[in-house]
């Protein structure tokens, strides 16, 4: 279990992101992989519309997403934890592409 997490990624913008109360994958099956609050802010390359999005269910008890032209703020109140480390292998095979 981890207690917070601060990352930073780059995927056409730059996001910034804090996990609070992360279980991972040795926890019971009810309980593997969740988070108790993750908050994301992002800066954007491209922009966008306005945009809301509200959810409940779906692996998450409360999800909120709002953009604005080039920011935005994703919040996840007990929900499946975001997990980008399948891109770190992606990322690692365009960088080796791009060098040769």
């Amino acid at each position: 279990m981890q207690l917070i997490k601060f990352n930073h990624r780059y995927d056409y913008g730059h996001d910034w992101y804090v996990q609070i109360l992360s279980t991972n994958r040795h926890f019971p099956s009810i309980l593997k992989n969740l988070t108790l609050l993750q908050i994301s802010i992002s800066w954007n390359d491209y922009p966008s519309w306005p945009y809301l999005q509200i959810k409940s269910g779906c692996g998450g008890v409360l999800s909120i997403v709002f953009w604005v032209y080039k920011f935005g703020i994703d919040i996840s109140i007990l929900e499946r934890t975001w997990n980008w480390d399948y891109m770190k292998d992606i990322e690692q095979e365009d960088d080796v592409q791009h060098t040769n």
